[in-house]
């Protein structure tokens, strides 16, 4: 009976970065992923990569961190990320004070600077300038999440890891020790075991009696075949919903544990991303619904996304294109959780991460060199004994 090092549950962007450090590091390490064909967060992703956007020490420094090793990251994985910096334009609504909004980012790192209306319609000719008052506009990261991903997990095997396609049905339990995992297909060992499955995670761990400050929006998104349009930006709402949907929702934690409560109504940041085929993703709808399984009416949500998209895009409200659902995690403070899980041996988190996506490369390298034995103040901060 082989014994892993370490088990990683989920394929996304972060259990591949992850898993690929580990093997790296010199630890034996099993991939898990539910799904052959990836139908998590990272698969739905806009890809946007906010370094510019710290605003604390901790996350100026991962941030930073982050945006240099993405931009060496084709090259170490031998896969071309798409990695690439476009301009990232949030519009301001008609009826909010354009002054006002841009100086609610004054505290970023690199603080977006202000356009009048005119010049947001010159950098992006898609936009309808009578639905906006002006934007704000920063250079911005982009990766194609799943080629990253999908090179990230060759990486790992071939530094000698071992990728399994199943379902995990329990954690393995002896005591107050985690000893592996059962699955759909068999059981797997291991002296630790890393809960990298986003929004999926809380209800894995809960299932093990092991409770954990991590939560999950449904997000709701439309995706486009490659089209010959152009958007030549990063389109998204200075005044984002989703954060404000998030803290809101976890004011009283135990209503995450009542099964299918929608604890607030559904929010939209209407945005559009263009990757580098032609395909775009126009979204998108959050929903704070507690059970992750639930069902949503895609045509009702796909009417809304479009008008929505529309009002601000109106050449893409009507484009062909087919609406996806996936999970989003998040935790209490935007940041994500890593490390040991407190109360239970041979346990760790390392999910959370709803924005931004630059941080996940450097995470995972200083949660490798962390169980290797070299102290890091950074895993301290997020380590799930915060709370």
């Amino acid at each position: 009976m082989k014994t892993y090092d370490w088990i990683v549950i989920g394929g996304g962007i972060t259990g591949a970065a992850l898993s690929y450090e580990l093997a790296k590091t010199g630890f034996s390490v099993l991939l898990l992923e539910q799904h052959g064909i990836p139908q998590n967060a990272t698969r739905y992703s806009y890809g946007g990569l906010a370094y510019w956007s710290g605003t604390t020490d901790l996350t100026r420094q991962l941030a930073a961190e982050g945006i240099s090793r993405h931009r060496i990251l084709s090259e170490e994985l031998d896969t071309d990320t798409q990695f690439r910096e476009l301009d990232l334009l949030l519009t301001i609504s008609v009826d909010s004070d354009p002054e006002a909004v841009a100086a609610s980012y004054a505290h970023f790192a690199i603080p977006p600077r202000l356009l009048s209306v005119a010049e947001a319609c010159t950098l992006e000719p898609l936009l309808n300038q009578e639905a906006i008052a002006g934007a704000l506009t920063v250079k911005h990261g982009h990766i194609h999440p799943e080629i990253t991903t999908q090179g990230y997990t060759q990486a790992f095997l071939r530094h000698g890891g071992v990728v399994q396609i199943a379902q995990v049905l329990e954690l393995l339990q002896a005591g107050d020790t985690v000893k592996g995992v059962k699955t759909t297909t068999e059981t797997f060992h291991s002296v630790n075991t890393v809960i990298c499955a986003g929004g999926f995670s809380r209800a894995l761990l809960k299932s093990a009696g092991i409770s954990v400050q991590l939560y999950f929006t449904h997000a709701e998104l439309i995706e486009t075949p490659p089209l010959d349009i152009r958007l030549r930006t990063l389109v998204m709402p200075a005044q984002v919903k989703r954060f404000q949907l998030e803290a809101e929702s976890i004011i009283d934690d135990s209503l995450w544990d009542e099964p299918g409560l929608e604890l607030l109504p559904p929010i939209l940041d209407a945005g559009a991303i263009q990757f580098l085929d032609g395909s775009l993703r126009l979204g998108q709808i959050s929903r704070v619904i507690t059970d992750p399984t639930t069902e949503i009416n895609p045509a009702e949500s796909e009417v809304r996304i479009r008008a929505s998209v529309g009002q601000v895009l109106p050449a893409l409200e009507n484009l062909p294109g087919t609406w996806h659902h996936c999970l989003v995690g998040f935790s209490r403070d935007r940041l994500p959780l890593v490390g040991a899980i407190p109360g239970v041996e041979g346990i760790h988190i390392f999910s959370g991460f709803s924005n931004p996506l630059v941080i996940v490369p450097p995470l995972a390298r200083r949660f490798a060199n962390w169980v290797a034995g070299q102290n890091d103040q950074i895993i301290t901060q997020l380590s799930p004994t915060q709370y």
